[in-house]
């Protein structure tokens, strides 16, 4: 090999022995981006557990599951409970398994119906026949919106959409949550991390 490339890769192998030392900072990224999503929806779902409970159970316009109880409680604690947990750093695989099956079954039972886009968008890759619709329809809405209101004002803080509820966001949360699963919280950055150099601590250093 010539001196150049020696060199080359000296200084690229010390820059990764360097870099390692910030790779918790991916997980943390992660975390701090879920964390108040799980929080705020397991918390809209504890208050309201009557509403949950009857949306679980109900067949006509809710999801019809068997058990509505046990699987409303489970679903709200899960996100309550596992937002806090991916927060602080504490239990974050343990809590990523059941977080990414939530976000599956969410997935599948709420928002696959509908495809794949969160916003109707017909110019996107994923359209389907269902936002090709709603697309005709917003064009009327929009017609509706300049003929009888401030049109200007009413899409000053943003462009009027549709919303597709397709699976897109539940999808990505889940893949985050996955990612979280084999990453685990993140050097120096989580509790489980101190934890662990605690416990095993002729494992941990560096």
């Amino acid at each position: 090999m010539t001196p150049l490339w020696n060199t080359t890769s000296r200084v690229y192998y010390c820059a990764l022995s360097y870099l390692r030392h910030f790779d918790g900072l991916g997980p943390l990224a992660l975390r701090l981006y879920l964390a108040p999503i799980f929080i705020y929806a397991g918390w809209k779902k504890v208050v309201g557990i009557e509403d949950t409970i009857a949306w679980f159970g109900n067949e006509t316009w809710g999801l019809g599951l068997p058990m509505p109880e046990l699987f409303g409680w489970l679903a709200a604690l899960t996100e309550l409970g596992g937002g806090v947990a991916l927060l602080i750093g504490l239990g974050v695989r343990l809590f990523s398994l059941p977080l990414l099956i939530t976000m599956i079954v969410a997935a599948v039972s709420v928002h696959l119906e509908n495809g794949w886009q969160a916003v109707a968008d017909p110019s996107w890759l994923f359209a389907n026949d269902r936002v090709v619709e709603a697309s005709e329809r917003l064009v009327t809405i929009k017609e509706i919106l300049r003929e009888n209101g401030d049109y200007d004002y009413l899409t000053a803080r943003g462009s009027v959409v549709i919303l597709n509820n397709g699976i897109e966001f539940a999808a990505t949360y889940g893949l985050m949550c996955l990612v979280l699963l084999f990453s685990g919280g993140g050097r120096y950055v989580s509790v489980d991390y101190w934890i662990d150099r605690w416990v095993r601590p002729e494992q941990t250093r560096g």
